[in-house]
């Protein structure tokens, strides 16, 4: 435990050091909880998601960096690899293809990436893999917008 909570100093150091380096992600740490921390990321450009700004929930075991973060989403998103009402994150890093070289950082960088090209064959949302593999990409990209408008977005006026 006390080489994780090393890791995750160091990691936040970084993060304070590099807050304008990285403008699509803000990683904060729990005040009170090194191993919680939350980020809010920016949709990708030519995408659905594009405008959305993304909360995402990190809870980080005792085992880091040798064991994965868990993170989820908490903004309602329509995409095939995060479940719609659990927020899951189906991601080969933070399963079996975990590295201790990964960092919070570049797990959100991976996270904006797997927005921005979708894997409709391993679905956690199966409408919206359905519709890709189907070839409907009209469909995908309409219903990824419309909630990225609902859930993503801040509201005028």
């Amino acid at each position: 435990m006390q080489a994780s909570r090393a890791r995750l100093f160091k990691e936040y150091k970084e993060v304070q050091r590099e807050k304008s380096a990285d403008p699509d992600i803000q990683l904060v740490c729990d005040d009170s909880n090194i191993f919680k921390w939350t980020a809010l990321i920016k949709g990708p450009t030519e995408t659905p998601y594009e405008g959305g700004v993304f909360q995402l929930a990190f809870v980080i075991p005792e085992q880091y960096p040798l064991s994965p973060p868990q993170v989820r989403f908490l903004t309602k998103i329509f995409h095939p690899n995060v479940h719609f009402k659990t927020g899951e994150i189906c991601l080969d890093i933070l399963k079996n293809a975990w590295s201790p070289a990964w960092t919070l950082q570049s797990v959100c960088r991976a996270i904006i990436a797997l927005m921005a090209h979708p894997e409709p064959d391993s679905p956690l949302n199966c409408d919206s893999g359905n519709l890709l593999r189907s070839g409907d990409v009209r469909g995908f990209r309409s219903m990824a917008r419309m909630y990225t408008r609902l859930a993503a977005m801040p509201k005028k006026g």
